[in-house]
């Protein structure tokens, strides 16, 4: 398992589809949810996108953005359109809300023949992020960030459009799984950028010795890992590996283990409530629960029980 396949596998849509909405200016849709993910592609037209807390962000054709929450956003026509905005969310669901969230071949395309012309196609699909794995990915983005078209998303795009059209049965699963697809896509494209500042372990990945290092960490977490062990399981000496780790990660091997098990953690003492202490210290590869109970203090500021007890207080009902 590669650390980007781990921290996004808890990003998935489900139902999530907000709209395809063919607009004919002038228009302004708020997307008021604050999703943690946003992803907007324009198959025609053009728009901006304008974050809550930024600068606008124009979107034209083909060209991607994904903004990131829990702060809202509206697309519009203009920066200064005369469109009175309307509230866009979860149960935004007629098309006089500008979409619809099981999106069933719905198109509003204005009343002439220009308005045809000047229409902008816009889909949008927002996604849930569960648990701390996926929460390491978002705090590796921007509030805003932008991938234009050409690159690999484009098939993906095509793939899109056509299946927003329809109504068939099992488009929610397909588009549900495309839009999976486009956010990796642009994901990648956009950490690969040219000039660009992807974190640390993105780059990582790719080098012949800490990438593999990094793999086997993934998927053998609960290991009995010494940097010896692993860098016997990698084919360098000792030194080797954790020179090369700390330069390239930025902190030593067991280091970065032993903050990776406290996020596997984490999500286990949520998800797992029937899980002791002790059956989630054996998951991540500690045979004692006090010295487990020690190192999430220390890595994650409260211990277990404190932190289960918190996390399962239930969030307050969104208001009016």
């Amino acid at each position: 398992m590669d650390v980007f396949s781990d921290l996004i596998r808890g990003v998935r849509a489900h139902g999530s589809l907000f709209g395809s909405s063919t607009l004919s200016p002038p228009w302004a849709l708020h997307f008021v949810d604050g999703a943690p993910l946003t992803l907007c592609t324009v198959l025609t037209g053009a728009g901006w996108i304008v974050p809550e807390h930024g600068p606008p962000e124009p979107l034209r054709a083909r060209e991607t953005i994904v903004v990131r929450g829990p702060a809202t956003f509206t697309f519009v026509d203009e920066v200064d359109t005369r469109a009175e905005p309307i509230a866009c969310g979860e149960f935004c669901a007629t098309p006089e809300l500008g979409g619809t969230r099981h999106r069933l071949g719905w198109h509003d395309r204005g009343g002439d023949a220009g308005d045809v012309r000047d229409a902008t196609t816009l889909i949008v699909g927002a996604y849930p992020v569960r648990g701390e794995i996926s929460r390491r990915l978002l705090d590796a983005l921007p509030v805003v960030l932008r991938v234009g078209g050409g690159g690999t998303a484009d098939s993906v795009l095509d793939h899109l459009g056509a299946e927003a059209a329809i109504d068939a049965p099992g488009q929610q699963v397909v588009l549900d799984r495309l839009l999976d697809w486009m956010l990796v896509c642009t994901l990648r494209e956009w950490f690969d950028r040219p000039g660009g500042e992807p974190p640390a372990w993105w780059a990582a990945q790719r080098d012949p010795v800490v990438g593999d290092a990094l793999r086997l960490l993934h998927a053998e977490p609960a290991a009995p890992w010494t940097v010896a062990a692993l860098a016997e399981r990698t084919g360098v000496s000792r030194s080797t590996l954790a020179k090369r780790f700390a330069e390239l990660v930025g902190e030593p091997p067991l280091t970065y283990l032993t903050r990776w098990r406290m996020t596997l953690a984490a999500d286990l003492l949520v998800d797992q409530e029937a899980a002791t202490v002790a059956d989630v210290a054996r998951a991540v590869g500690y045979s004692d629960p006090f010295g487990f109970s020690a190192a999430f203090k220390r890595v994650r500021g409260a211990n277990p029980s404190e932190f289960r007890r918190t996390a399962l207080i239930p969030s307050p009902a969104p208001g009016p």
